[in-house]
């Protein structure tokens, strides 16, 4: 397809959009959770076939050189599929937002001023490897009322075209119009660039893959984009703390899956229980194989556990993403350094406090200035799905409109009405 091709391509995708987006703006309750049921549905019913479609990416995959985080992010398993399919029947089971009025006040002139929940209209989601982000995203765009335009990466395209073959028939079975769920079908990069700058078909993007390509998208786009960059998450682990909890805590925040932007990345640990602490997390992390890169008192301490791997960290590590069993170790004075080592050094994504002590918690709460800011529990919870929002359209690390894992909330918006009985202004 050539450029000429792919603009006039993305231009049909946008205007086929928008028209549909008013369709789904008057859909009622019922036909968009009968739409969203029946898709859950389809998803199991064509489980077997889905994964002969995406045995093909993966191959690819594979035999591209892709690493093996990416291609592991690739798979759709049948365990993915079924939690992509609760997914779409946990939002079908939520109320539904839109129509909804609230804040009505009564003026001194006699107007009653209110605000109502409506679709944000069109989005574009341009996503790379993980596949099953089509169905959150086609899910969340019917819940919500909302048209939108999928674009995924091209490791993926079989399993994309087969995933968005069945939304489409999940829209269609419910009455509703199939082009309120369009997949990119092209591979070719021009799309992308097309597609971020139609403001007159496309009301937001949201880009969800790798540092490269949000910074380019936001760098490039003529239409507001919901975004993060990376997922730099912390848990700090407080003195006093419940060390066995925090062990528990600490392994599954950084081990339960490797690849995902809110597994932790460092490790901050209070002088006061590291002595007790590090060799024992120590021990899992050896177990598991995970890198620990070290300032030199976590080093001291975790040189004397059998077949860890410590490495002395350097400046740029307290600002990695790994995506990998590496995680950086550091020992700090206590609450203050933590909280400030976090602002500086975190990408202001998920960031979690285990301790004992409420007074330490709540100041972390209000002081850590992360999207989700958690008490005795794993950053691993820094999901849609997991919030019980139903799916999760990405995550934003940004303060206006959404924080934090956005869902059917994120995808609306407020505007102001009026109910008058004929007062005119003065």
């Amino acid at each position: 397809m050539n450029a000429l091709n792919v603009a006039e391509y993305t231009q049909t995708l946008g205007l086929q959009a928008r028209q549909a987006s008013a369709a789904m703006a008057r859909a009622d309750a019922a036909t968009k959770n009968r739409a969203l049921r029946t898709l859950a549905r389809l998803l199991r019913e064509n489980t077997a076939a889905l994964q002969v479609d995406n045995a093909q990416d993966i191959e690819r995959a594979t035999a591209a050189g892709l690493a093996a985080p990416m291609v592991d992010r690739l798979k759709l398993s049948p365990k993915v599929l079924q939690t992509v399919a609760e997914g779409c029947e946990q939002l079908a089971a939520m109320p539904d937002l839109i129509g909804e009025i609230s804040g009505m006040q009564q003026q001194p002139s006699g107007i009653r001023v209110g605000q109502m929940r409506v679709p944000l209209g069109v989005f574009a989601m341009i996503f790379e490897s993980r596949p099953n982000v089509t169905i959150e995203a086609a899910s969340l765009s019917i819940k919500s009322g909302n048209a939108c335009i999928l674009r995924g990466g091209s490791e993926a395209i079989e399993s994309n075209k087969a995933l968005a073959k069945l939304v489409q028939q999940a829209l269609e079975e419910a009455g509703l119009p199939a082009e309120a769920v369009q997949l990119v079908q092209t591979t070719d990069r021009e799309a992308v660039g097309q597609l971020i700058a139609m403001p007159e078909h496309v009301d937001v993007v949201i880009p969800r893959g790798g540092k490269g390509l949000i910074e380019r998208i936001s760098r490039e786009a003529k239409v507001p984009v919901i975004k993060h960059l990376d997922g730099n998450c912390h848990v700090y682990v407080d003195d006093p703390c419940d060390i066995a909890m925090a062990v528990t805590v600490a392994d599954n925040a950084k081990t339960n899956k490797y690849s995902p932007c809110n597994a932790a990345e460092g490790l901050l640990v209070a002088r006061g229980v590291a002595a007790d602490f590090l060799p024992k997390i120590g021990a899992v992390y050896a177990a598991k194989g995970v890198e620990m890169r070290c300032d030199a008192e976590a080093a001291a301490i975790l040189s004397a556990v059998t077949g860890a791997k410590v490495v002395a960290a350097t400046e740029q590590d307290w600002f990695e993403e790994y995506l990998a069993p590496i995680v950086s170790v550091k020992v700090v004075d206590g609450l203050d350094a933590a909280i400030a080592h976090i602002n500086h050094y975190s990408s202001h994504h998920t960031d979690a406090i285990l301790t004992r002590d409420h007074v330490h918690a709540q100041r972390f709460l209000r002081e850590v200035d992360s999207a989700s800011v958690m008490v005795n529990a794993s950053t691993r919870f820094a999901d849609g799905f997991e919030y019980g929002l139903g799916a999760e359209i990405g995550i934003s690390t940004d303060k206006f409109h959404a924080r934090g894992p956005v869902g059917l909330l994120g995808l609306t918006s407020l505007k102001y009405v009026v109910l008058g009985n004929g007062e005119v202004r003065n």
